[in-house]
C-alpha cells in the first residue's frame, strides 16, 4: 500500500516533466530525421555536417566556451582568494554582491560593456575628445574577443560562488600553521587552499562550460556579426532561413554535447569528491 502511494505522488511530476520537456525533445529529434521530401532519414545530419557554416560554428562555440571557462576559473579563483583571505573594508558586501550578480541577465552585462567599449561608448568618446580623431581605438566588442570578454565578465561569479563557499569551510588553523612554519603565500595557496578548492573549481568550471556552450544573448547583443555559435546558428536556420530540419539537427548536436559534458562533470565530481 505504501509503495502504491509513493507512485501516486510521483506520477504528477513525472507526467508534467514528460509533457513539458520530454515530449518536445522527442519532437525535436524526430524533426531532425525528417527531410523536406518526407520520410525518415539521416540525410539531414549528413547535409548539416557537410556544411562549412556548421563546422565553423561548432569550432567557434567550443573555443569560446573553453576560453571563457579557463578565464573564469583563473579570474574567479584569484578574486575569491582576495575576498576570502585578504581582509579589506567591504569584503562581506562584495561577497553579497556576487550573489546578486548571479541574478543579472546576460544581455545586461553585454550592454554595460557596449556603453563603455562600444563604437560610440565612453572609452572611444573620451579618446576622440582628447585626440580629435574620427573614431576611437576600441573596436574589439564586435569580434570573438569581445564575446570572450563579455562571457568571462558575466560567468566569473558562477565560479566565485562555490569557491567562496568552499573557502569558508577551510580551517584557518592550517593556514596559520603553514605560515608559522615559514611557508610563503604562493605555497600556502598551492598546498593548502587549492586542494580544498578543487571540487568547487570542478563544479563551477563545468557549469560555466555548459552555459557558455548554450549562450545566445551575449553573442547577439555584442553585435558580433562574424561570430556564429551553435545557438545562433539554430536561430539563423529556423528564423532567417526557415530550415526547421537543419535547425533541429544543430539543436540536437548542441544538446548531445551539453549532456555529454554534464555526464563527464558528474564522473569528475565523484572522483574529486564534489
Amino acid at each position: 500500500m505504501r509503495q502504491r502511494a509513493t507512485w501516486v505522488w510521483a506520477l504528477p511530476p513525472v507526467l508534467a516533466l514528460g509533457v513539458v520537456f520530454l515530449y518536445p525533445l522527442v519532437l525535436l529529434v524526430q524533426q531532425s530525421f525528417t527531410p523536406l521530401e518526407g520520410g525518415m532519414s539521416v540525410q539531414p545530419y549528413a547535409d548539416v555536417f557537410a556544411d562549412p557554416a556548421f563546422r565553423e560554428a561548432l569550432g567557434t562555440t567550443v573555443w569560446l566556451a573553453v576560453g571563457a571557462t579557463v578565464g573564469c576559473l583563473v579570474l574567479g579563483f584569484v578574486l575569491a582568494l582576495v575576498i576570502a583571505f585578504v581582509p579589506f573594508p567591504g569584503a562581506k558586501a562584495v561577497a553579497r554582491f556576487v550573489d546578486v550578480f548571479l541574478s543579472f541577465p546576460s544581455f545586461l552585462i553585454t550592454l554595460a560593456l557596449l556603453f563603455v567599449y562600444g563604437t560610440v561608448g565612453m572609452a572611444n568618446g573620451m579618446w576622440t575628445d582628447v585626440t580629435g580623431a574620427a573614431s576611437g581605438p576600441f573596436q574589439f566588442l564586435t569580434t570573438p574577443w569581445g564575446v570572450l570578454l563579455a562571457e568571462i565578465t558575466y560567468f566569473t561569479p558562477f565560479v566565485m560562488r562555490p569557491l567562496l563557499a568552499a573557502f569558508s569551510q577551510i580551517d584557518t588553523a592550517q593556514i596559520e600553521a603553514a605560515s608559522s612554519l615559514g611557508a610563503k603565500a604562493p605555497r600556502i595557496v598551492r598546498q593548502v587552499i587549492l586542494p580544498e578548492a578543487l571540487p568547487a573549481l570542478a563544479a563551477g568550471g563545468s557549469l560555466v562550460l555548459i552555459m557558455c556552450l548554450n549562450e545566445f544573448g551575449i553573442v547577439l547583443f555584442t553585435g558580433a556579426k562574424g561570430v556564429t555559435t551553435l545557438p545562433t546558428l539554430v536561430y539563423s536556420k529556423a528564423i532567417l532561413e526557415s530550415d526547421w530540419t537543419a535547425a533541429c539537427v544543430v539543436a540536437v548536436v548542441n544538446v548531445v554535447i551539453s549532456v555529454s559534458l554534464y555526464g563527464l562533470y558528474r564522473v569528475v565530481s565523484r572522483r574529486v569528491g564534489a
